[in-house]
C-alpha cells in the first residue's frame, strides 16, 4: 500500500497538515470559525480558486468571504444559476429567464410570456430555490468544446449565449452543471447550492427582482427601495437596444463584423443628442435659472454640461458654468476621514454659506465677485476680477457631486433649481444570464481617462476605485431621485471602442501587484467584445471625454 503524501497548508499564519488532494472546501470548513462571513472562494499562493479545487502541494491559502466584493459576485452568479434551475423545474424547459439589469442591490428579471409576474408563480420559484439550497446540491464545473456549448444553447433557444460564443477564440469553454442545467457564467461560482441561503424574489413592474445580500452586509437582505426614475431610464435604454437589435455583446459583435457599426454609432449619438435637447427644452419651459448636475465618477458630467449648454444656447438662453470646486474651504479647515486623510468629497469640505450667498445674489441681479480656489496653496482667492452679473436670459450651470443634495443649495428657492442626474447605465448584457455591471463600464472609462489625461497608471485607478464607490454611495446615490431629469450617458457601442485603449493599460499590471486579479477579470471581460476604431467617433461625443479628441475642454 502506497504512502499517503502530506502537505502543509498555511491559513491566517497557522500551518496545518493535510493529505495531498484535500479540497479547498474541506480546509475552509476547518477555518470557517476564524472568518466573520461565509467562505465562498480562496486564493492559493495568490491565485483565485473555486472551493472544489484540490491541493496537491504546500500552499498559502487566503479565503474569500461573501463580505468581499468578489465573494458577493460569486454568490450572485450562483443564485442566478439556481434561479434558472427553479424556472425550469417549476415552469418547464420552454420558459426563458432573462436577467436584465441591477435594481437596488438586486437583479431585475423577466420571463417572457409572464409579464407581469404572477405572485403565486413567484412564490413557487422562491420555494423551489429554497429546496435547492437545503439539498446542498453540487455545482459541477465542466469543460466542453465551444462548438458543443453553442449547439447545446441553440437547442435550448438561448440565442444570446450562442452569439457570444461565436466570437470566443478559445476552443473550449467552462460550464457549470446543476443537475439537468448546464450553463455558462462569466466568473467563478460557489461549490454547491447550500451556500445560497439569503435571497428574496420580489414582484416589480413587468417582472421581479431577485434581492441578495451585498458585501457590506452579507448576513442580511436590505429593504427593497427601488429608484423608480433610474429604473425607467434603464428600461427605456433596454427597449431602445431591442429596437436596434443590440441587446447583448454577441449582437454588438455581429453588427461590427457585418460592417454596420457606423450606422449604430450615429443612431446612438443621435439618441443621446435628442435626450439632451429634450432636457434643454424642459429647462427652458420651466423658467428655472440654476441648473444643478450630479452623477458618479466617469459618468461624463463635463461633456454633458457642455452639450446641454449648446442646446440651451439654441433656445436663446445664456448658460454660465459655475465650478463648485472653487468653493472648497481652505485646506486646514477641510474635514478628515477615519484614516486621517483630507476628505474632499464630504459636503463640509465646501463653503456652503458663501456658495448660497453668491448664488442668491446672482439671482437677485447683483454684481457678485466669485472666488477661485488655488489647489497649490489650498486657499480660496479673490482679487482676480472674477465678477458676474446675470440677466433674464442667463442661467447658471453648476456641476458637482453634491448638486442633488438640497443641503448644498438650502438658501436657493426650489422654483429656481433644475436638477439633472447623469450616470452611465449600461443597457447591454453579455447574454441572457450574465449582465454587465454599470460599475465595470465606468471603471473602464476611468482607467482610460486617468491614463490619457492625468498620467495615472491603471493599477492606481483600480486601487482607488472602492474608495470612490464608497463616496458615491454616501454623497450621490441617496439623492438621485431628487432629480428633475435623468440622463443615461452609456453608449451601446462604447465597450468595443474602449477595449483598444484599456487592454494595453491593464496588461501592464504584473502578477505580483495587488490589482492584478481585477485587471485579469477586466481583460477577460473585454475579450468578449470585437474591437473597433475610434477615428469616426464624433468630436462632441461623451466618449471623447475618456479617449481624447473632444471639441470641449474636458
Amino acid at each position: 500500500m502506497g504512502k499517503i503524501n502530506n502537505i502543509q497548508v498555511t491559513v491566517l499564519d497557522e500551518q496545518r497538515e493535510y493529505s495531498a488532494g484535500v479540497s479547498l472546501e474541506k480546509v475552509a470548513g476547518d477555518f470557517q470559525d476564524r472568518y466573520p462571513h461565509r467562505i465562498i472562494m480562496a486564493r492559493v499562493n495568490g491565485k483565485l480558486n473555486e472551493l472544489h479545487k484540490s491541493l496537491d502541494g504546500d500552499a498559502l491559502v487566503e479565503f474569500v468571504t461573501t463580505g468581499e466584493k468578489i465573494g458577493e459576485q460569486s454568490y450572485r452568479r450562483t443564485a442566478t444559476l439556481m434561479l434558472t434551475k427553479a424556472v425550469r423545474d417549476v415552469m418547464g424547459k420552454s420558459e426563458k429567464l432573462v436577467v436584465q439589469f441591477s435594481v437596488h442591490k438586486g437583479y431585475y428579471c423577466e420571463i417572457k410570456g409572464h409579464m407581469p409576474m404572477e405572485e403565486n408563480l413567484l412564490k413557487k420559484l422562491s420555494q423551489r430555490m429554497r429546496i435547492l439550497a437545503e439539498q446542498n446540491l453540487p455545482i459541477i464545473k465542466r469543460t466542453v468544446s465551444t462548438r458543443e456549448a453553442a449547439e447545446m444553447f441553440e437547442s435550448n433557444g438561448m440565442a444570446g449565449k450562442v452569439s457570444l460564443l461565436k466570437y470566443r477564440r478559445a476552443s473550449r469553454v467552462n460550464m457549470y452543471q446543476l443537475e439537468d442545467i448546464l450553463d455558462y457564467y462569466y466568473g467563478y461560482m460557489a461549490p454547491s447550492t447550500g451556500y445560497i441561503t439569503r435571497f428574496e424574489l420580489i414582484p416589480y413592474r413587468d417582472g421581479f427582482v431577485m434581492q441578495m445580500p451585498v458585501a457590506e452586509a452579507p448576513e442580511i437582505i436590505q429593504e427593497f427601495k427601488p429608484s423608480e426614475k433610474i429604473f425607467n431610464v434603464l428600461k427605456e435604454s433596454t427597449l431602445w437596444g431591442e429596437r436596434l437589435g443590440i441587446c447583448n455583446a454577441g449582437q454588438l459583435n455581429d453588427c461590427i463584423s457585418n460592417g454596420e457599426f457606423m450606422e449604430l454609432m450615429l443612431v446612438s449619438e443621435a439618441l443621446q443628442e435628442k435626450n439632451i435637447a429634450d432636457i434643454a427644452e424642459d429647462i427652458y419651459n420651466s423658467g428655472k435659472r440654476i441648473i444643478l448636475i450630479a452623477g458618479p465618477s466617469s459618468s461624463g458630467k463635463t461633456t454633458f454640461s457642455h452639450r446641454l449648454s449648446v442646446q440651451l444656447r439654441a433656445k436663446g438662453l445664456k448658460p454660465h458654468p459655475i465650478p463648485v470646486d472653487n468653493y472648497f474651504v481652505d485646506r486646514e479647515k477641510t474635514p478628515r476621514d477615519e484614516d486621517g486623510n483630507y476628505n474632499f468629497e464630504c459636503l463640509e469640505a465646501l463653503n456652503i454659506d458663501q456658495f448660497n450667498k453668491d448664488m442668491t445674489g446672482l439671482l437677485a441681479g447683483d454684481r457678485v465677485e466669485l472666488p477661485t480656489f488655488n489647489f497649490v496653496s489650498g486657499k480660496s482667492e479673490y482679487g482676480k476680477n472674477n465678477f458676474m452679473q446675470i440677466g433674464a436670459e442667463d442661467v447658471l450651470v453648476i456641476e458637482g457631486i453634491h448638486c442633488l443634495n438640497d443641503a448644498l443649495t438650502s438658501s436657493i428657492p426650489k422654483d429656481d433649481k433644475y436638477r439633472v442626474y447623469i450616470s452611465a447605465l449600461t443597457q447591454l448584457n453579455l447574454d441572457e444570464h450574465n449582465r454587465i455591471a454599470t460599475t465595470d463600464g465606468r471603471l473602464i472609462r476611468r482607467i482610460v481617462r486617468d491614463a490619457a489625461h492625468r498620467g495615472t497608471q491603471a493599477a492606481h485607478t483600480i486601487a482607488m476605485w472602492n474608495s470612490v464607490r464608497r463616496g458615491e454611495e454616501f454623497n450621490i446615490f441617496p439623492y438621485q431621485e431628487n432629480a428633475d431629469a435623468q440622463f443615461n450617458s452609456a453608449l451601446i457601442y462604447e465597450l468595443s471602442v474602449l477595449k483598444q485603449f484599456a487592454e494595453p493599460l491593464l496588461f501592464r499590471i504584473r502578477p505580483e501587484q495587488p490589482e492584478y486579479e481585477e485587471a485579469k477579470r477586466l481583460l477577460k471581460f473585454l475579450d468578449y467584445f470585437v474591437g473597433v476604431t475610434s477615428e469616426n467617433i464624433p468630436k462632441n461625443s461623451i466618449l471623447r471625454e475618456f479617449i481624447g479628441g473632444s471639441y470641449f475642454n474636458v
